[in-house]
């Protein structure tokens, strides 16, 4: 496997740290070295939230991606022009439709441009919007299947929130199953 360097952006409420965890989490189930970073404002709803996760075979030098991200989930506009000067060429975007633009002076990256909002109404809870996420960040991840997200969904919120779980993995499947 390549090494991993991901960003997952967004504002805060929208679950982007959740999803960075949760990458986390399938990796170390799979025994690769991780590191998961989370910044957020003093806001925490409605302001800025990212993380960082670096995935690796190798030691993880350090949690903090200042260039060559190599995924990057933009879960609204800001989080795009935030990060965007700083997705290697080669890299993937995978973005929220309903609230980011693609950036067409960016040919380079490989664009995954799905409706998280949309998917998660069709799961029937709006708030399943960052599984959706999930979903679609996991499809473009070497070596992780849609089973190893169902898994970790389970995993992650089985005892504490058991009534969402299945719609959690509805929405995480719809976007897997889409991107």
């Amino acid at each position: 496997m390549k090494k991993v360097k991901m960003v997952c952006a967004g504002f805060g409420g929208q679950g982007v740290l959740s999803v960075g965890q949760l990458i986390a989490m399938m990796a170390m189930n799979k025994n690769y070295l991780v590191s998961w970073m989370p910044s957020y404002g003093p806001e925490m709803r409605g302001g800025t939230a990212n993380c960082h996760v670096v995935i690796d075979e190798h030691d993880v030098g350090s949690p903090i991606i200042s260039d060559g991200i190599t995924h990057l989930l933009a879960m609204n506009q800001p989080a795009l022009n935030k990060f965007l000067p700083r997705v290697i060429s080669g890299g993937i975007i995978v973005a929220n439709a309903s609230m980011v633009k693609k950036d067409e002076s960016r040919p380079d990256i490989q664009w995954v441009m799905v409706d998280f909002y949309q998917l998660a109404i069709e799961a029937g809870n709006q708030r399943t919007q960052n599984m959706a996420a999930l979903g679609s960040l996991v499809r473009q991840l070497e070596g992780f299947s849609e089973s190893d997200g169902f898994n970790i969904i389970s995993e992650k919120f089985g005892d504490k929130n058991p009534e969402m779980v299945e719609v959690n993995q509805k929405a995480f499947t719809l976007a897997y199953r889409q991107s």
